[in-house]
């Protein structure tokens, strides 16, 4: 285990009812809330009216902030932040899931800055953070862990660029997780859900740079274990509390630093490409991992087999000796069981032709370099999609 430091201030209101509570959570940051939400459903399940019966309850003065679509977009959040500086408010409260909670971190960090600043700069890492207004989350569905953790995607629709922020300034300082409102997610976003929660840990369980690893191994190897058997049983039982339960604090704990502590510099390839089916084809996010993840296992199991061996044989009990097949057959396992949960595995399920794997690696190289990844070639992406078409 490498050295690390490890903080994680976010704090966690957990349990049925405690979305009672966001009004007085709201009122340790200021007066003036912004409340960032999606395209309605907050509406419909009554996650909306208990939100706003809280924040009257402590007298907040309220700013509203709908439309935030999946894959939320930087020229949404614009309108956000120019809301939020003629509003003049003091805290930003995210009602929704990752799309909308990124959204929030974005406007937060924007209405701290002056008006000829150019957001993308943050997200092309051309300009620190320094400065955004506090955060607060009511979370509605759980996979992205932005929650509990200091980043935020977003997408410049006119370039097609889906692009990531990271600042401590941007960690929510209240997040309330209540289990019942996943009751009326649907199955699709169930499943999206598990996979995208599945690859956050194992993004980091296979490219890190700890040779020693049994703790973090088995945390993360358990963590899955129980995604998806909760996942089975969300799917039969929507309104399973238990399951929903361990889905929802899985999904923070899979992607709030705990399971790559000690594991030294990580890397996120699978999440990078997937970034590019995001951007240009408006995929769901989960739906895309679905389909990049066991492509890129497959292309970095032919050099590496042992660790992917590993997996196959803790989470799908794969025998045998030969370590490059065993890791081969475990990708079949995870790759039939995101096909049984419902959620798409070929780029041909969602439409997308075998013709434009070239545009899309360059599209994804233009990531790659952002975030450092110089392995990943033009050339080398367009192999992985290759394993991802059928």
């Amino acid at each position: 285990m490498q050295n690390f430091e490890f903080e994680n201030p976010t704090k966690i209101i957990f349990g049925k009812g405690c979305i009672a509570k966001i009004g007085e959570e709201v009122a340790r940051f200021g007066d003036r809330v912004m409340v960032v939400y999606g395209r309605g459903s907050i509406k419909k399940n009554g996650i909306y009216d208990q939100v706003m019966e809280s924040l009257q309850e402590t007298g907040r003065t309220i700013v509203e902030f709908g439309g935030v679509k999946s894959n939320p977009v930087l020229s949404h959040a614009l309108m956000g932040i120019d809301c939020a500086r003629t509003e003049a408010v003091d805290v930003i409260l995210a009602v929704g899931g990752g799309s909308v909670i990124d959204t929030a971190k974005t406007i937060a960090v924007g209405a701290c800055t002056t008006l000829d600043t150019d957001m993308w700069d943050f997200f092309m890492r051309r300009q620190p953070i320094t400065v955004a207004l506090p955060i607060v989350t009511v979370v509605t569905i759980s996979a992205s862990a932005s929650e509990m953790n200091p980043a935020a995607v977003m997408t410049k629709e006119n370039e097609a660029q889906k692009f990531s922020i990271r600042s401590p300034h941007i960690q929510p300082k209240t997040s309330i997780l209540d289990p019942t409102v996943l009751f009326s997610l649907s199955p699709a976003y169930s499943a999206y859900s598990a996979v995208d929660v599945i690859t956050h840990m194992l993004e980091g369980y296979f490219n890190n740079e700890e040779p020693n690893s049994s703790l973090q191994d088995r945390l993360v190897e358990g963590l899955i274990d129980t995604v998806m058997e909760s996942t089975r049983v969300i799917l039969s039982d929507p309104a399973d509390y238990n399951a929903r339960a361990n889905m929802m604090w899985g999904a923070v704990l899979a992607f709030n630093g705990l399971t790559t502590a000690g594991m030294g510099p990580i890397s996120l390839p699978a999440h990078m490409i997937e970034h590019s089916l995001s951007a240009i084809y408006d995929v769901a996010h989960g739906a895309g991992l679905s389909i990049v993840l066991p492509g890129w296992m497959r292309y970095t199991a032919l050099k590496t087999p042992a660790k992917f061996a590993r997996l196959a044989r803790e989470i799908f009990s794969v025998q045998g000796d030969d370590e490059l097949q065993v890791a081969l057959d475990g990708i079949e396992c995870l790759k039939t069981w995101f096909s049984t949960i419902g959620s798409p595995i070929s780029l041909e399920e969602v439409g997308i032709p075998k013709r434009d794997i070239n545009s899309i690696a360059q599209n994804a190289h233009a990531l790659a370099q952002v975030w450092g990844l110089n392995d990943y070639t033009v050339d080398v992406i367009a192999r992985i999609l290759t394993l991802c078409v059928e």
